[in-house]
Protein backbone atom coordinates (compact mmCIF):
# COMPACT_ATOMS: atom_id res chain seq x y z
CA UNK A 1 0.00 0.00 0.00
CA UNK A 2 1.53 3.66 -1.25
CA UNK A 3 2.74 6.07 2.41
CA UNK A 4 1.14 8.76 -0.58
CA UNK A 5 -2.55 10.15 0.35
CA UNK A 6 -3.25 12.40 -2.89
CA UNK A 7 -6.48 13.33 -1.20
CA UNK A 8 -8.05 13.46 2.16
CA UNK A 9 -11.56 14.65 3.63
CA UNK A 10 -10.69 16.73 6.56
CA UNK A 11 -13.40 18.81 8.70
CA UNK A 12 -15.99 18.89 6.19
CA UNK A 13 -13.50 20.02 3.16
CA UNK A 14 -11.32 18.24 0.58
CA UNK A 15 -7.32 18.53 1.07
CA UNK A 16 -5.15 18.20 -2.47
CA UNK A 17 -1.54 17.41 -2.76
CA UNK A 18 -0.66 20.09 -5.07
CA UNK A 19 1.27 18.39 -7.61
CA UNK A 20 2.70 21.63 -9.41
CA UNK A 21 4.87 21.93 -6.38
CA UNK A 22 6.21 18.16 -6.35
CA UNK A 23 9.15 17.03 -5.51
CA UNK A 24 10.39 20.74 -3.88
CA UNK A 25 7.60 21.00 -1.83
CA UNK A 26 4.67 18.80 -0.23
CA UNK A 27 1.78 21.17 0.55
CA UNK A 28 -1.61 20.02 0.41
CA UNK A 29 -4.49 22.46 -1.01
CA UNK A 30 -7.66 23.27 0.83
CA UNK A 31 -10.97 22.51 -1.36
CA UNK A 32 -14.48 23.78 -0.01
CA UNK A 33 -16.81 24.45 -2.88
CA UNK A 34 -17.33 22.73 -6.58
CA UNK A 35 -15.76 25.86 -8.36
CA UNK A 36 -12.64 25.79 -6.40
CA UNK A 37 -12.07 21.53 -7.00
CA UNK A 38 -12.93 22.36 -10.83
CA UNK A 39 -9.69 24.96 -10.55
CA UNK A 40 -7.73 22.57 -8.92
CA UNK A 41 -8.47 19.81 -11.88
CA UNK A 42 -7.90 22.21 -14.49
CA UNK A 43 -4.81 23.70 -13.03
CA UNK A 44 -3.51 20.02 -12.56
CA UNK A 45 -3.18 20.48 -8.41
CA UNK A 46 -4.70 17.03 -8.95
CA UNK A 47 -4.35 15.02 -12.50
CA UNK A 48 -4.77 11.18 -13.44
CA UNK A 49 -7.73 10.28 -14.53
CA UNK A 50 -9.15 8.09 -11.41
CA UNK A 51 -7.76 10.85 -9.39
CA UNK A 52 -9.92 13.53 -11.50
CA UNK A 53 -13.18 11.60 -10.99
CA UNK A 54 -12.57 11.67 -7.26
CA UNK A 55 -12.06 14.95 -6.92
CA UNK A 56 -14.73 15.76 -9.29
CA UNK A 57 -16.93 13.78 -7.09
CA UNK A 58 -16.18 15.45 -3.77
CA UNK A 59 -16.42 18.35 -5.71
CA UNK A 60 -19.99 17.84 -5.99
CA UNK A 61 -20.92 17.02 -2.22
CA UNK A 62 -19.37 19.82 -1.16
CA UNK A 63 -21.61 22.27 -3.27
CA UNK A 64 -24.31 20.23 -1.60
CA UNK A 65 -23.25 20.63 2.17
CA UNK A 66 -22.16 24.14 1.24
CA UNK A 67 -25.90 24.98 0.28
CA UNK A 68 -27.52 22.10 2.10
CA UNK A 69 -29.79 24.77 4.25
CA UNK A 70 -30.91 26.16 1.28
CA UNK A 71 -34.89 25.71 0.11
CA UNK A 72 -34.99 23.11 -2.97
CA UNK A 73 -34.87 26.06 -5.87
CA UNK A 74 -31.85 27.21 -4.35
CA UNK A 75 -30.24 23.28 -3.58
CA UNK A 76 -31.19 22.36 -6.95
CA UNK A 77 -29.82 24.86 -8.99
CA UNK A 78 -26.48 25.68 -7.15
CA UNK A 79 -25.98 21.84 -7.82
CA UNK A 80 -26.81 21.67 -11.52
CA UNK A 81 -24.10 24.22 -11.79
CA UNK A 82 -21.59 22.16 -9.74
CA UNK A 83 -21.97 19.66 -12.15
CA UNK A 84 -21.48 21.98 -15.02
CA UNK A 85 -18.48 23.94 -13.94
CA UNK A 86 -16.78 20.13 -13.02
CA UNK A 87 -17.85 18.90 -16.38
CA UNK A 88 -15.73 21.41 -18.31
CA UNK A 89 -12.83 21.39 -16.33
CA UNK A 90 -11.01 18.57 -18.20
CA UNK A 91 -12.06 16.81 -21.45
CA UNK A 92 -10.00 13.18 -21.81
CA UNK A 93 -10.06 11.75 -18.73
CA UNK A 94 -13.75 9.80 -18.66
CA UNK A 95 -13.49 8.92 -15.19
CA UNK A 96 -14.39 12.88 -14.58
CA UNK A 97 -17.65 12.46 -16.67
CA UNK A 98 -18.43 8.57 -15.08
CA UNK A 99 -18.07 10.08 -11.54
CA UNK A 100 -20.12 13.00 -12.24
CA UNK A 101 -22.97 10.63 -14.00
CA UNK A 102 -22.76 8.42 -10.93
CA UNK A 103 -23.33 11.47 -8.14
CA UNK A 104 -26.36 12.90 -10.70
CA UNK A 105 -27.74 9.07 -10.13
CA UNK A 106 -27.16 9.50 -6.86
CA UNK A 107 -29.28 12.93 -6.55
CA UNK A 108 -31.93 12.27 -8.85
CA UNK A 109 -32.69 9.21 -6.50
CA UNK A 110 -33.43 11.46 -3.72
CA UNK A 111 -35.81 13.42 -6.00
CA UNK A 112 -38.05 15.58 -2.86
CA UNK A 113 -36.04 14.37 0.05
CA UNK A 114 -34.50 17.36 2.38
CA UNK A 115 -31.38 19.24 1.04
CA UNK A 116 -29.62 18.03 3.78
CA UNK A 117 -30.47 13.99 4.17
CA UNK A 118 -29.53 14.56 0.07
CA UNK A 119 -26.19 16.24 0.54
CA UNK A 120 -25.22 13.58 3.31
CA UNK A 121 -26.17 10.74 0.46
CA UNK A 122 -24.18 12.49 -2.01
CA UNK A 123 -20.75 12.96 0.76
CA UNK A 124 -21.40 8.95 1.22
CA UNK A 125 -21.47 8.33 -2.49
CA UNK A 126 -17.90 10.10 -2.87
CA UNK A 127 -16.49 7.96 0.11
CA UNK A 128 -17.75 5.07 -2.09
CA UNK A 129 -16.57 5.79 -5.47
CA UNK A 130 -12.94 6.68 -3.68
CA UNK A 131 -12.78 3.27 -1.40
CA UNK A 132 -13.47 1.39 -4.90
CA UNK A 133 -11.14 3.03 -6.50
CA UNK A 134 -8.92 2.15 -4.01
CA UNK A 135 -10.11 -1.46 -4.02
CA UNK A 136 -9.79 -1.66 -8.17
CA UNK A 137 -6.30 -0.46 -8.03
CA UNK A 138 -5.23 -3.35 -5.70
CA UNK A 139 -7.09 -5.65 -7.78
CA UNK A 140 -5.36 -4.29 -10.48
CA UNK A 141 -1.70 -4.57 -9.17
CA UNK A 142 -2.42 -7.83 -7.98
CA UNK A 143 -3.19 -9.07 -11.78
CA UNK A 144 -0.46 -6.94 -12.87
CA UNK A 145 2.20 -8.72 -11.09
CA UNK A 146 1.37 -11.57 -12.49
CA UNK A 147 2.95 -10.39 -15.56
CA UNK A 148 6.08 -8.95 -14.33
CA UNK A 149 9.10 -11.32 -14.23
CA UNK A 150 11.13 -11.90 -11.20
CA UNK A 151 14.17 -8.90 -12.22
CA UNK A 152 12.08 -7.35 -14.37
CA UNK A 153 13.42 -3.41 -15.79
CA UNK A 154 9.83 -1.90 -15.94
CA UNK A 155 9.26 1.40 -18.40
CA UNK A 156 6.46 3.42 -17.59
CA UNK A 157 5.23 7.06 -18.47
CA UNK A 158 3.55 9.63 -17.03
CA UNK A 159 2.94 9.48 -13.59
CA UNK A 160 -0.25 6.79 -13.18
CA UNK A 161 0.63 5.90 -9.01
CA UNK A 162 -1.03 6.71 -5.83
CA UNK A 163 -0.76 10.25 -7.26
CA UNK A 164 -3.26 10.07 -9.95
CA UNK A 165 -5.62 7.39 -8.04
CA UNK A 166 -6.91 7.36 -4.40
CA UNK A 167 -4.19 5.03 -3.74
CA UNK A 168 -1.47 2.37 -4.95
CA UNK A 169 -2.06 3.30 -8.39
CA UNK A 170 -2.60 1.60 -11.59
CA UNK A 171 0.71 1.65 -13.53
CA UNK A 172 2.60 1.88 -9.95
CA UNK A 173 0.42 -0.14 -8.50
CA UNK A 174 1.28 -2.75 -10.90
CA UNK A 175 5.32 -2.26 -10.20
CA UNK A 176 4.49 -1.86 -6.01
CA UNK A 177 2.66 -5.36 -6.16
CA UNK A 178 5.12 -6.80 -7.77
CA UNK A 179 7.85 -5.84 -5.83
CA UNK A 180 5.68 -6.56 -2.92
CA UNK A 181 5.78 -10.16 -3.91
CA UNK A 182 9.89 -10.11 -3.76
CA UNK A 183 10.40 -9.86 -7.44
CA UNK A 184 13.18 -7.23 -7.20
CA UNK A 185 12.07 -4.85 -9.94
CA UNK A 186 13.19 -1.74 -11.42
CA UNK A 187 11.86 1.32 -13.29
CA UNK A 188 13.07 3.62 -15.77
CA UNK A 189 10.26 6.86 -15.58
CA UNK A 190 10.03 8.57 -18.78
CA UNK A 191 10.51 12.36 -17.94
CA UNK A 192 7.02 13.12 -19.56
CA UNK A 193 7.66 15.91 -21.41
CA UNK A 194 6.28 18.86 -21.11
CA UNK A 195 4.64 18.60 -17.26
CA UNK A 196 7.17 16.43 -16.32
CA UNK A 197 4.99 13.81 -14.42
CA UNK A 198 7.65 11.47 -14.94
CA UNK A 199 10.47 13.35 -13.59
CA UNK A 200 8.61 14.81 -10.92
CA UNK A 201 5.83 12.78 -9.67
CA UNK A 202 6.63 9.16 -10.97
CA UNK A 203 10.51 9.17 -9.82
CA UNK A 204 9.25 10.64 -6.10
CA UNK A 205 6.87 8.40 -5.74
CA UNK A 206 9.17 5.59 -6.09
CA UNK A 207 12.20 7.12 -4.33
CA UNK A 208 9.71 6.87 -1.16
CA UNK A 209 8.75 3.63 -1.45
CA UNK A 210 12.57 2.60 -1.51
CA UNK A 211 11.87 0.64 -5.25
CA UNK A 212 14.69 1.44 -7.65
CA UNK A 213 14.40 3.75 -10.26
CA UNK A 214 16.14 5.40 -13.19
CA UNK A 215 15.19 9.00 -15.08
CA UNK A 216 15.39 9.14 -18.79
CA UNK A 217 14.15 11.67 -21.28
CA UNK A 218 11.36 10.94 -23.25
CA UNK A 219 14.01 10.21 -26.46
CA UNK A 220 15.88 8.04 -24.77
CA UNK A 221 13.71 4.83 -24.89
CA UNK A 222 13.96 3.85 -28.26
CA UNK A 223 17.88 3.30 -27.59
CA UNK A 224 17.84 1.09 -24.84
CA UNK A 225 15.03 -0.68 -25.49
CA UNK A 226 17.66 -1.56 -28.92
CA UNK A 227 19.98 -2.39 -26.38
CA UNK A 228 17.82 -4.52 -24.21
CA UNK A 229 17.74 -2.66 -21.29
CA UNK A 230 14.14 -2.70 -21.14
CA UNK A 231 12.15 -5.80 -20.55
CA UNK A 232 7.80 -4.72 -20.33
CA UNK A 233 5.93 -1.34 -20.53
CA UNK A 234 3.18 -0.44 -17.95
CA UNK A 235 1.11 3.03 -18.62
CA UNK A 236 -2.06 4.26 -17.29
CA UNK A 237 -4.62 5.45 -19.37
CA UNK A 238 -7.26 8.53 -19.42
CA UNK A 239 -10.05 6.80 -21.48
CA UNK A 240 -10.13 3.21 -23.59
CA UNK A 241 -12.78 2.98 -26.54
CA UNK A 242 -14.75 0.85 -26.69
CA UNK A 243 -12.19 -0.89 -29.36
CA UNK A 244 -9.33 -1.22 -27.05
CA UNK A 245 -7.66 2.05 -28.20
CA UNK A 246 -6.12 3.90 -25.35
CA UNK A 247 -5.74 7.21 -24.76
CA UNK A 248 -3.18 8.59 -22.39
CA UNK A 249 -0.23 10.62 -21.92
CA UNK A 250 1.51 12.07 -24.89
CA UNK A 251 4.03 10.22 -25.86
CA UNK A 252 2.63 6.94 -24.98
CA UNK A 253 2.33 5.94 -28.91
CA UNK A 254 5.51 6.48 -29.52
CA UNK A 255 6.36 4.41 -26.75
CA UNK A 256 4.09 2.00 -27.96
CA UNK A 257 5.45 1.86 -31.73
CA UNK A 258 8.70 1.25 -30.03
CA UNK A 259 7.79 -1.49 -28.05
CA UNK A 260 6.23 -3.37 -30.90
CA UNK A 261 9.38 -3.02 -33.34
CA UNK A 262 11.62 -4.57 -30.38
CA UNK A 263 9.38 -7.27 -29.06
CA UNK A 264 8.28 -5.92 -25.75
CA UNK A 265 5.23 -6.70 -23.88
CA UNK A 266 3.42 -3.04 -23.51
CA UNK A 267 0.74 -3.07 -21.03
CA UNK A 268 -2.33 -0.73 -19.69
CA UNK A 269 -3.33 -0.90 -16.40
CA UNK A 270 -6.89 0.93 -15.57
CA UNK A 271 -9.93 0.59 -13.89
CA UNK A 272 -13.23 -0.76 -15.59
CA UNK A 273 -14.54 3.37 -14.98
CA UNK A 274 -11.82 4.27 -17.38
CA UNK A 275 -13.24 2.52 -20.46
CA UNK A 276 -16.16 4.36 -22.52
CA UNK A 277 -17.93 2.07 -24.51
CA UNK A 278 -20.01 4.52 -25.89
CA UNK A 279 -16.84 5.51 -28.29
CA UNK A 280 -16.20 3.08 -31.05
CA UNK A 281 -12.45 4.10 -31.58
CA UNK A 282 -9.61 5.80 -30.29
CA UNK A 283 -10.37 8.93 -32.87
CA UNK A 284 -13.54 9.69 -30.87
CA UNK A 285 -11.64 10.64 -27.92
CA UNK A 286 -11.42 14.52 -27.25
CA UNK A 287 -7.64 15.34 -26.98
CA UNK A 288 -7.30 18.33 -24.89
CA UNK A 289 -4.77 21.00 -26.34
CA UNK A 290 -2.95 22.64 -23.24
CA UNK A 291 -2.11 26.37 -23.31
CA UNK A 292 1.23 26.33 -25.36
CA UNK A 293 3.43 28.00 -22.57
CA UNK A 294 3.86 24.67 -21.10
CA UNK A 295 5.95 23.59 -24.34
CA UNK A 296 8.20 26.83 -24.04
CA UNK A 297 9.07 26.63 -20.74
CA UNK A 298 8.68 25.69 -17.57
CA UNK A 299 7.23 27.40 -14.23
CA UNK A 300 9.43 30.62 -14.10
CA UNK A 301 12.43 29.04 -16.83
CA UNK A 302 11.38 30.15 -20.58
CA UNK A 303 14.04 28.12 -23.08
CA UNK A 304 11.94 29.15 -26.60
CA UNK A 305 12.76 32.32 -28.39
CA UNK A 306 9.97 34.89 -27.96
CA UNK A 307 7.76 34.65 -31.26
CA UNK A 308 7.96 31.24 -31.34
CA UNK A 309 4.84 29.11 -31.71
CA UNK A 310 4.10 26.16 -29.82
CA UNK A 311 1.60 22.88 -29.82
CA UNK A 312 0.64 20.88 -26.70
CA UNK A 313 -1.88 18.35 -27.12
CA UNK A 314 -2.05 16.76 -24.13
CA UNK A 315 -2.59 13.11 -24.97
CA UNK A 316 -2.25 10.58 -28.07
CA UNK A 317 -4.21 7.31 -28.86
CA UNK A 318 -2.48 4.22 -29.09
CA UNK A 319 -4.17 1.53 -30.98
CA UNK A 320 -5.36 -1.45 -29.67
CA UNK A 321 -3.19 -3.73 -31.90
CA UNK A 322 -0.15 -2.35 -30.04
CA UNK A 323 -1.51 -3.01 -26.27
CA UNK A 324 -0.10 -6.41 -25.35
CA UNK A 325 -3.07 -6.44 -22.52
CA UNK A 326 -5.51 -4.78 -20.57
CA UNK A 327 -5.40 -4.81 -17.00
CA UNK A 328 -8.56 -4.30 -15.11
CA UNK A 329 -9.43 -5.02 -11.70
CA UNK A 330 -11.90 -7.67 -13.66
CA UNK A 331 -9.64 -9.66 -16.10
CA UNK A 332 -6.85 -9.54 -17.56
CA UNK A 333 -8.09 -8.57 -20.98
CA UNK A 334 -4.63 -10.19 -23.94
CA UNK A 335 -4.50 -7.94 -27.21
CA UNK A 336 -7.76 -6.27 -26.48
CA UNK A 337 -10.85 -6.19 -28.65
CA UNK A 338 -14.45 -5.13 -28.99
CA UNK A 339 -15.93 -8.51 -27.78
CA UNK A 340 -13.34 -9.12 -25.05
CA UNK A 341 -14.17 -5.70 -23.60
CA UNK A 342 -17.90 -6.00 -23.56
CA UNK A 343 -17.28 -9.40 -21.72
CA UNK A 344 -15.84 -7.57 -18.85
CA UNK A 345 -19.22 -5.73 -18.58
CA UNK A 346 -21.39 -8.88 -18.71
CA UNK A 347 -19.54 -10.58 -15.75
CA UNK A 348 -19.82 -7.63 -13.14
Amino acid sequence: MSKVETMRWRDGRLELIDQRLLPERFEYVVCDCAERVAEAIRSMIVRGAPAIGCAAAYGIALEALRTSGEDHPVFDATLEHAFEVLARSRPTAVNLFWALERMRHAWKRMAGQPPGLIAATLLEEAHDIFAEDLRSNLAIGERGAALVPPGARILTHCNAGALATAGHGTALGVIRSAQAQGKNVSVIAAETRPFLQGARLTAWEMVQEDIPVTLVTDNMVGYLMSRGEIDLVVVGADRVAANGDVANKIGTYTIAVLAERHGIPFYVACPLSTIDRSLESGSAIPIEERSPEEVLGFRATRWAAEGVRARNPAFDVTPAALVTALITEKDTVTRPEREKIERLFERR
